[in-house]
């Protein structure tokens, strides 16, 4: 192998983790292909290239002089081992380098595998640009020879219990590692293009990437070092191609991070100057994560969400600006700055240094016998919060994500701001006084509320004082057990001073600073009863009685009763206004617009309701008779009149146009003009069509079929024995029904003779065949693609290009009766959903990709949804609100549209991995999904307005796929794929799970129909019927063509009982009317600008 005795250390370029600003794209990787001069692998999933290298390797003890090239993304220094031995595994038992190993496949020959030796200037030079940009600070490095293995487009390798070759998704991935070499040193290049990373992980097992010696043999073997660039998680892989900002050496593209360029060398004086790389400073301990707390803290993140200011009718979006924040944490100090911020929010955001005062929380100076939120729960944790401005009433949600420590020890946040905010004139300025909190701790939960006062300075030197108030909730897992927090005083008081606030307009920088300290409620003193510092919110009609410390009660006077709180609803009637219903609350009030009625942009006027109206539906319009003329609704009250082809005008005035002026006729031929049209008609003596005539008669393309069959001969035609012989009419063309004499079958033809899907009969019986003549009616027309459901139940399941259903009795199995829906050619149809108000039948597909629906009554499909989208998979409808809502497994988000695809807003786009199977519960304003994320599966909820997300299950999960709801009985029911192949339900309100199954092949889609669960198996082929009561299967349905089966629904003969807010007149909503438990938001897709769209939240 031409190992050398000498110990030399390789350095190893990780460019996939250290982009900057713009990040790798597939044409930055180093040339490659047949044009540079490379060879390719043979096509298959585990084929090895020995190469004699014309300059070594050198990796780790040793040089190497040959290296073997794998299609399974790896180069090792010595020949590999099959890879059963290798494919999961990290560190392997043989020298590697893993460029992202995995169980790779390129028989279908799109995908290659190309290497070459090269010592040309032009990319020794490449090489060494990288290298010298990633260590800016050492000699510069000039290889003198590079090996380049660039993977392009392999696929994942099914396994063998689906199949050979590689996987049907469509998924293809492509890097490239370039072995850079000097004399006695080499350089490993890892190029990761992030649009051409489409999979992390291939049938069982997920990739690695890293760096493996082997096995140190000697007396014995023993694994020898070994660097992992990724761990076992589908993140890790996925974050190769991640954009990561790391420090101001970064230039346009690259950057030096030295904590991930190792030297490889596993020597004494390694181990001490790298050891804090190899363990950085983390421990995690019940699930907290613990710094030293004597330095200072950074903490970075995204700030992301949709802002209202004051009375905009645009919003201003935020799409991942940097926050940054630095705590001093002796002094409890906290400082926090977000970038990109525009002028027209930047001077609104001012007052809300609640952004930032979860840090200060976080990290504030503890007084003797408590603790801040950073010793209590680390760093990981939820934190909702809900600022309510006075006097306007406009309210904000603020939502942050703590996700811990990174590999730099900087602590990761994300943001999301979501409401409106009162406007503050451009250069004022805010300063904030002094304020403090009371927190409430409990196992699992705090919460924290106050009132903020704020005063704004003008450029005109006056100024205006205004407030908020502010509730939070902090959500984070704990332990009953913790002694931290059970040692713990229930409450806290947060004291925060010396608050600075400004926004840089120059910079467009949002700057906030505060001092935080954490203490005793009574701040050291001892506190005196509400009832004598006036602090206890008791009628003026009522008497205060003071309890035991903190304690009392209110009692009305005598000759007054009530609970002895003021009812301001009561004290003023009119405080709400008009059109406006008081809701008296304990301590405030609330006011509700009247149904009918929404709250003007002041955030307190109760307006009515301006819906738009379609003209064009009511016909109200002022366009031509439809005969003539078209109206096209474009939104609003607006709409458009064009003329049909064959008229002109400006659509409200139509005329003919006459095309017998510009003779389209034969010379032989007669031109009459019709209404939108013309005919053409051969002259007497002439044959043809009008536009060819000729003395000739030219047969018709049934005669010649006819002739073909029959032949010629001195005793004229005689057909073959039992073949069919084409019928033809008196003018000679096709006979609408055909009929085949020896079989004793007939079919219904089309114009051309083709025969129309499903229309064949038995002996004896005779299709009912419209006539060629008949005139085509106005409207949608059946697709000759589309059998028409018949009356009643089915269930609907998609197999490869078409959807098919299968009647149901009661709840069992019509299966002779069973028949293809719809045929979809060259599509993968994935998920399905029926939407059972229109007989509309909703699909995705992966192909194209694509959301599309037809009618099932007959009718063209349609895509409602054709940009934006990666690999749409689960689909569902909601019926009432008149909605798709549908997950995106590649761009990791849930989205919603209106049926006809026309406004479309994504609900929720964090935390998730792979989400697929989705459904809705209308009735009571849920969705339930499912993401098979191999790392971390679980099962969420939400209101289908995306708020209020909890996760239903996650433990005990192998790869949930099928999801479904029964509302009959509150059951959730999922199939899950991986090692545990079970079916299993629980009621998500009580949180109860229930084995129903176990022992399932490879279930996908799930529905159900009474008490009976139906799923699709990949496995078996089959639809597979479960009785939810007994617990077994009771019947099976196996497509003639068997091929993998992939979503399922029921298509009900009825739509579900129940109604919700957005049932009638879409819930008083100007866009999108999304249900919740309680009521209805009112939400705004995400292109409403200049739509006129008001938002508005938890409306009941």
């Amino acid at each position: 192998m031409g190992r050398q005795g000498q110990r030399w250390p390789v350095w190893i370029l990780l460019l996939g983790l250290s982009v900057c600003v713009s990040g790798i794209t597939r044409e930055e990787l180093f040339p490659f292909g047949r044009n540079a001069g490379d060879r390719a692998l043979d096509e298959g999933s585990d084929e090895t290239q020995e190469i004699s290298l014309q300059k070594p390797v050198t990796f780790y003890s040793g040089q190497f002089s040959q290296i073997y090239i794998n299609t399974n993304g790896f180069v090792a220094l010595e020949k590999p081992a099959g890879e059963s031995e290798y494919l999961g595994n990290m560190p392997a038992g043989f020298g590697m380098i893993a460029a992202l190993q995995g169980d790779l496949d390129t028989s279908d020959g799109e995908g290659k595998v190309f290497f070459r030796q090269d010592s040309s200037p032009a990319l020794l030079q490449q090489a060494a640009d990288h290298i010298n940009r990633a260590f800016p600070e050492d000699d510069v490095v000039n290889p003198i020879s590079a090996v380049v293995v660039t993977w392009v487009d392999v696929a994942s390798h099914r396994t063998e219990s689906r199949g050979d070759g590689p996987e049907p998704s469509g998924r293809r991935n492509t890097f490239q590692l370039v072995i850079a070499s000097l004399e006695t040193q080499s350089y490993a290049i890892l190029l990761y293009p992030r649009e051409a990373m489409q999979f992390q992980s291939t049938s069982s097992y997920t990739m690695h990437a890293g760096f493996s010696k082997g096995q140190d043999k000697y007396f014995s073997s023993k694994q020898a070092p070994y660097y992992r660039i990724t761990d076992d998680t589908e993140a890790s892989v996925r974050n190769l191609a991640e954009t990561v900002s790391v420090n101001s050496v970064c230039s346009s593209v690259e950057c030096s991070t030295k904590h991930y360029f190792l030297n490889l060398h596993f020597s004494l004086v390694f181990q001490k100057k790298y050891r804090n790389i190899l363990k950085p400073r983390k421990i995690y301990l019940r699930s907290k994560i613990l710094k030293k707390k004597s330095i200072p803290q950074r903490m970075n993140g995204k700030v992301s969400g949709r802002v209202v200011v004051g009375n905009s009718q645009v919003p201003v979006d935020f799409a991942s600006n940097d926050l940054h924040s630095y705590v001093v944490v002796n002094d409890g100090r906290a400082y926090v700055a977000i970038s990109a911020i525009p002028p027209i929010v930047g001077f609104s955001l001012q007052p809300l240094s609640s952004v930032g005062g979860i840090i200060g929380w976080a990290f504030a100076l503890q007084q003797p016998g408590f603790k801040n939120g950073f010793s209590i729960i680390g760093g990981v944790f939820r934190r909702q919060a809900e600022v309510t401005f006075q006097p306007g009433g406009e309210r904000l949600t603020i939502s942050q994500e703590f996700k811990g420590i990174d590999e730099h020890d900087h602590l990761m946040v994300d943001t999301r701001l979501e409401g409106k905010i009162p406007e503050l004139p451009q250069g004022a300025t805010v300063q904030i006084e002094p304020y403090t909190e009371i927190y409430q701790y409990s196992t699992n939960l705090i919460t924290a509320s106050s009132t903020r006062e704020y005063v704004i300075n003008l450029q005109d030197q006056s100024t205006q004082s205004r407030s908020f108030k502010f509730r939070e909730t902090i959500t984070f897992e704990g332990c009953q057990h913790d002694e931290v927090v059970r040692a713990l005083p229930s409450t806290q008081m947060l004291s925060v001073d010396q608050v600075f606030v400004m926004y840089d307009r120059g910079e467009e920088l949002l700057r906030y600073a505060m001092t935080n300290k954490i203490g005793d409620v009574n701040g050291g003193q001892t506190e005196e009863n509400p009832c004598f510092t006036g602090r206890h919110g008791c009628d003026t009609n009522a008497v205060c009685r003071p309890g035991q410390g903190n304690q009392f009660t209110c009692e009305c006077a005598a000759g007054f009763t009530g609970d002895g709180h003021i009812d301001e609803c009561r004290e003023t009637p009119q405080i709400c206004g008009p059109n406006a219903v008081c809701n008296n609350q304990p301590g405030t009030f609330r006011c509700e617009c009247q149904e009918g009625f929404q709250f003007a942009s002041d955030g307190q006027t109760c307006v009515e309701v301006q819906r738009p109206v379609d003209p064009c539906r009511i016909g109200t319009h002022d366009c031509d008779v439809p005969e003539r003329a078209r109206c096209s609704y474009t939104g609003g009250s607006s709409y458009i009149c064009t003329c049909l082809p064959g008229f002109m005008g400006d659509g409200r005035s139509c005329q003919d146009i006459d095309e017998c002026q510009v003779n389209q006729c034969h010379e032989n031929a007669v031109c009459f003009n019709t209404p939108g049209s013309f005919t053409c008609q051969c002259n007497p003596g002439f044959y043809g069509d009008g536009f060819h005539c000729s003395t000739e008669y030219e047969k018709t393309r049934c005669q010649l079929h006819r002739e073909s069959v029959l032949g010629a001969g001195p005793r004229g035609p005689r057909p073959v024995p039992g073949q069919y012989v084409p019928t033809c009419d008196a003018q000679g063309e096709y006979d609408p029904m055909q009929c085949h004499a020896s079989a004793g079958q007939c079919w219904c033809v089309d114009r051309n003779g083709l025969e129309i899907s499903g229309t064949r009969t038995g002996p004896g019986r005779f299709p009912e065949c419209p006539g060629h003549d008949v005139p085509r009616p106005i409207g949608p027309t059946p697709d000759p693609n589309i059998s028409p459901l018949p009356p009643g139940s089915h269930i609907l399941f998609a197999q490869s290009g078409k959807i098919e259903y299968i009647p149901l009795e009661g709840h069992n199995l019509k299966k002779n009766e069973a028949k293809t829906a719809l045929h979809l050619p060259e599509k993968v149809v994935i998920g399905i959903a029926y939407d059972c108000v229109e007989k509309m039948v909703y699909w995705t597909d992966i192909s194209t990709p694509a959301i599309s629906r037809a009618s099932l009554q007959g009718g063209e499909p349609v895509h409602i949804i054709k940009s934006d989208l990666s690999s749409p998979e689960g689909i569902a409808i909601d019926h009432l609100g008149r909605n798709v809502f549908w997950t995106d497994s590649m761009k990791d988000r849930i989205e919603v549209s209106s049926l006809d695809g026309s406004q479309r807003r994504v609900l929720i786009n964090t935390d998730l991995v792979n989400p697929r199977a989705i459904l809705t519960d209308p009735t009571n304003g849920y969705i339930y999904w499912a993401d098979w994320n191999r790392d971390a599966p679980k099962i969420e909820m939400a209101y289908m307005d995306g708020t209020n997300r909890r996760v239903l299950a996650k433990d005990g999960l192998g790869l949930p796929n099928g999801l479904t709801y029964d509302p009959q009985t509150s059951l959730l029911c999922w199939a899950d794929a991986g090692t545990l192949f079970e079916l299993e339900c629980m009621n998500p309100q009580q949180g109860s799970r229930r084995q129903l199954m176990e022992g399932i092949r490879y279930p996908f889609g799930l529905t159900t129909d009474g008490r009976n669960l139906y799923y699709t198996d990949w496995t078996r082929g089959a639809v597979i019927v479960v009785d939810r009561h007994a617990r077994r299967e009771v019947d099976e349905f196996q497509p003639q063509k068997r091929t993998r089966l992939y979503g399922i629904t029921t298509a009900h003969a009825h739509c579900p009982s129940g109604q919700n807010y957005c049932s009638s007149n879409n819930g008083g909503c100007t866009h999108f009317c999304l249900a919740t438990p309680a009521g209805r938001s009112c939400r705004c897709p995400d292109n409403a600008a200049g739509l006129g769209c008001v938002e508005r939240e938890g409306w009941n």
